[in-house]
């Protein structure tokens, strides 16, 4: 019997290759070489799978050029380079990795937090220069965050796990807004009350960002929103980029509307607007907030666990379209 074939569209762990190696013939991006579409496509052409890591946008066109196609599995909790309503019209399953980096991102997202709120990066900035000549009683003051409050917009796992921290670790009260609200057991464990966005945007000390990028979601922090926060609130982005504008973000960071904000993930990434890089009051990450060596081993893993779940066996994982399924 002929193995299927496989594309995995960026360099990954050696282990995973070889894992997948065992049931399919693959061809792998190990240079991890920047693909135009067209690439992609050429690339793709003939494959029954892919191995995507949410850089590589599938949609009508690409699905169009590579009918062989049956799977794509991310490894990554976000899909939004993927066209699911088009995945699932060609019959092309759609998979992610969700559950595996939910405490390692929740670490991360209270890391960035600490470090907006505390100005870390700003202030080291300003000791690697040899600026630092004097001590003064104001020097790189930021503001506290043990007992103040938390506004997380996007209770799912991730800002859970966020809400545990604060609540349970930093003696914050914790306040949220989602699409839906928390059944009352959850909330009581997170120690969370539910409140409108504008109520968030006004109340909050520090706001994190936890919502999944949808076109309904574009945006959701504008200038708008940023007006409604306080003057010394900061605002934090582990989501998406696309969730906050960022012209509008430098423009507020530059004019001290708001006192800081901590972002990992950007707007046409890895592109960063060049406002945001002329601003001292914001820390910047490049989209780093699942890495661990065990947290990335594990989505990788799940991305693989899927290919093979799917392909060889009819049971796949983490399916996100499961109509596919149902289909065939």
């Amino acid at each position: 019997m002929n193995k299927a074939k496989v594309l995995v569209a960026r360099s990954i762990f050696p282990e995973t290759i070889a894992r997948l190696e065992e049931h399919f013939e693959v061809e792998s991006n190990q240079g991890d070489q920047g693909w135009s579409k067209a690439q992609l496509i050429d690339k793709l052409k003939g494959k029954q799978g892919a191995f995507t890591t949410g850089s590589e946008r599938i949609d009508a066109e690409v699905l169009a050029a590579c009918p062989e196609l049956k799977i794509c599995a991310n490894m990554a909790v976000g899909y939004n380079n993927f066209d699911v309503d088009a995945m699932t019209a060609r019959g092309v399953l759609a998979t992610n990795a969700p559950d595996v980096l939910t405490e390692t991102t929740a670490d991360f997202g209270f890391a960035l937090l600490m470090a907006t709120a505390r100005r870390i990066t700003e202030s080291e900035h300003f000791l690697r220069a040899g600026k630092w000549e004097k001590w003064s009683y104001d020097m790189f003051a930021g503001s506290d965050i043990h007992g103040s409050t938390l506004g997380i917009i996007g209770m799912g796992r991730i800002g859970q796990g966020i809400a545990r921290r604060g609540a349970l670790g930093f003696g914050m009260k914790v306040i949220y807004h989602n699409r839906s609200r928390l059944d009352p057991q959850l909330e009581a464990e997170c120690k969370a009350s539910y409140v409108s966005k504008q109520d968030l945007l006004k109340t909050a000390d520090h706001i994190v960002l936890v919502v999944p990028y949808t076109p309904a979601s574009h945006h959701t922090i504008g200038a708008a929103e940023l007006a409604l926060m306080k003057p010394t609130a900061t605002l934090v982005n582990i989501a998406r980029g696309g969730i906050v504008d960022d012209a509008a973000l430098a423009a507020a960071l530059r004019d001290k509307r708001i006192a800081a904000a901590g972002l990992d993930v950007f707007e046409g990434e890895p592109k960063v607007h060049p406002d945001l890089l002329q601003v001292p009051n914001v820390v910047l990450t490049p989209h780093i907030a699942s890495a661990t060596v065990p947290t990335r081993r594990a989505m990788a893993d799940l991305a693989a666990d899927n290919l093979i779940g799917f392909l060889v066996h009819d049971k796949p994982v983490t399916p996100l379209n499961p109509a596919v399924l149902a289909s065939k």
